[in-house]
């Protein structure tokens, strides 16, 4: 049984497509309230609408707060104004990230590296914070970090992408030792999604990718999403510390030249 999360709210960043999408409508269709973010304001009211359609569940119990998940105060905003609309902050889902670097480290531009840990890493701890002060410490909650199988291997093209995952995994850890009993703290590691985000890492040879999963297909953002859930039960009341792996057995996967 799929535990209802009815009179809860989730916070999910990065909601507007692809798996914070998924993530949202999880929530939703399980009964939550939830705040959804992202840069694009316009973006953001048509995917609230499309998921009250999708789900049945009111406009009403769909927040949606635009900004960039790397600005201090856009995070701040999001966070009062969804313990304001709904009374509390019990999930919250740390979605956000980029990745606009590809190629040699060497040759990586440090403005952009920095960019990159500032939203994949600094980000999340932000709203972690923002969402302890504002509600957790006080009531309790679940935390779940979007991690990435490029932090468990080397990847040769995204190594800072992974590199800032790596260090999302280790702050799930702290986080978790620290915010424990009251707050629950894990991470996912997904491999290759099919998302607009992902789309550089199989477009136009989707075929020659899926032969290096044992279950021959890409994830998809509702897989992605049942796990996450799951991690924000209480059927996974003692989880935490963790970073979960779903990658269609990408990593179970070797070839020896």
């Amino acid at each position: 049984m799929k535990q209802d999360f009815a009179g809860l709210t989730a916070f999910v960043s990065a909601a507007s497509r692809g798996i914070g999408r998924g993530i949202a409508r999880e929530f939703l269709s399980r009964g939550a309230a939830v705040t959804i973010t992202a840069r694009d304001a316009h973006a953001l009211d048509v995917t609230a609408d499309e998921l009250a359609a999708e789900t049945g569940a009111a406009r009403g119990r769909i927040l949606t707060v635009p900004g960039d998940a790397g600005d201090a105060d856009a995070r701040a905003d999001a966070v009062h104004r969804c313990v304001e609309e709904f009374g509390s902050l019990n999930v919250l889902v740390n979605n956000a990230g980029v990745n606009s670097l590809f190629g040699p480290l060497v040759d990586a531009e440090l403005d952009e590296v920095r960019q990159t840990f500032e939203v994949n890493v600094t980000a999340a701890l932000g709203f972690t914070q923002l969402a302890w002060h504002a509600w957790m410490s006080e009531h309790g909650g679940t935390v779940v970090n979007m991690s990435s199988t490029a932090a468990l291997r080397a990847t040769g093209d995204i190594g800072v992408y992974g590199a800032s995952k790596v260090a999302l995994c280790r702050l799930t850890e702290e986080l978790a030792y620290q915010l424990g009993p009251k707050v629950r703290v894990n991470a996912v590691a997904p491999a290759v999604v099919k998302t607009v985000f992902a789309e550089p890492l199989y477009i136009g040879r989707e075929a020659e990718v899926v032969e290096r999963y044992p279950l021959r297909r890409l994830g998809l953002p509702s897989d992605v999403a049942q796990l996450v859930a799951f991690l924000a039960s209480d059927e996974a009341g003692w989880i935490t510390g963790e970073t979960v792996r779903i990658d269609g057995g990408q990593l179970v996967h070797s070839v020896i030249a």
